[in-house]
């Protein structure tokens, strides 16, 4: 039986429009909120079970990268979904504006220091792909330069793939009212009113050039070995249930055991 996350797979070379895919959607879920509750605890139970053998085997690596507007929902997402994992051999990473170090050296020069060895999960909370947002919308870069960087981050996602690394990604997708509701709650919540920015409300006027950055991105660099899902956001429960479920079975097709010593040493040591 059909996944139902696979229907919110990007496939290679397939045309986005977002505005086909509905933020609100849970339609495709079987079961009720409950249910879904109950499976997300279940995945988490496995996702920790699975990064310890990752961890322990350390023959794979694992990276995840989440992309979304403000209050898209990625730190929530990274805290509920690997809430309970041991946070060793796990780490997160964020990317904004970048340093004058990192100005002076190639885009991806700050990114591939911060990929996961073998053993390790990364989560990118924002990522590579700030260089073919931001500079596009804003028009930072001329079109020949933005066109060239998506062939660099295929060709650099592809020497992840290549040396161990499994890719996925996922673009949380909000509509504009859920984001200026979220936006607001910032304001009236004194534990989450340290997020607002002003800056915030400018990118917001620019939703329709950020729409348009998106679906480029998402065309031209979802592939085989690193690809995009559009997770529905608006339900932060269908969202966590949809990320886990992919992340867990991507872990499974690894195929991980954890490592056997020698027979030999296991009959002959003993421990006082």
């Amino acid at each position: 039986m059909k996944r139902f996350e696979e229907r919110f797979k990007v496939k290679p070379d397939q045309k986005v429009r977002l505005k086909e895919y509905d933020p609100d959607d849970t339609s495709s879920y079987d079961g009720k909120k409950k249910d879904a509750l109950k499976e997300i605890e279940d995945l988490k139970e496995k996702l920790t079970a699975l990064q310890e053998k990752l961890y322990a085997e350390k023959k794979h690596a694992l990276l995840i990268v989440l992309q979304g507007m403000d209050g898209a929902g990625k730190d929530s997402t990274i805290r509920l979904v690997f809430d309970g994992v041991d946070p060793q051999g796990v780490n997160v990473f964020s990317f904004k504006e970048p340093t004058p170090e990192e100005e002076a050296h190639d885009f991806l020069w700050r990114i591939h220091k911060k990929v996961p060895a073998k053993g390790e999960i990364a989560i990118f909370n924002r990522s590579h792909y700030e260089g073919v947002l931001v500079e596009r919308v804003h028009k930072l870069v001329p079109e020949e330069e933005e066109k060239r960087r998506y062939e660099e981050i295929v060709d650099f996602e592809r020497l992840l793939s290549d040396e161990g690394t499994s890719i996925i990604k996922f673009f949380l997708c909000i509509d504009q009212e859920e984001q200026r509701k979220r936006l607001e709650e910032r304001l009236k919540d004194p534990t989450k009113e340290w997020k607002f920015s002003k800056n915030d409300l400018r990118e917001r006027d620019l939703w329709k050039e950020y729409m348009s950055a998106y679906e480029a991105a998402l065309e031209k660099t979802s592939t085989r070995f690193a690809p995009w899902y559009i997770v529905p956001a608006d339900h932060k429960w269908f969202r966590d249930l949809l990320v886990s479920r992919v992340i867990v079975k991507t872990l499974e097709d690894m195929n991980l055991k954890y490592p056997q010593l020698p027979k030999k040493v296991t009959e002959s040591t003993k421990v006082k």
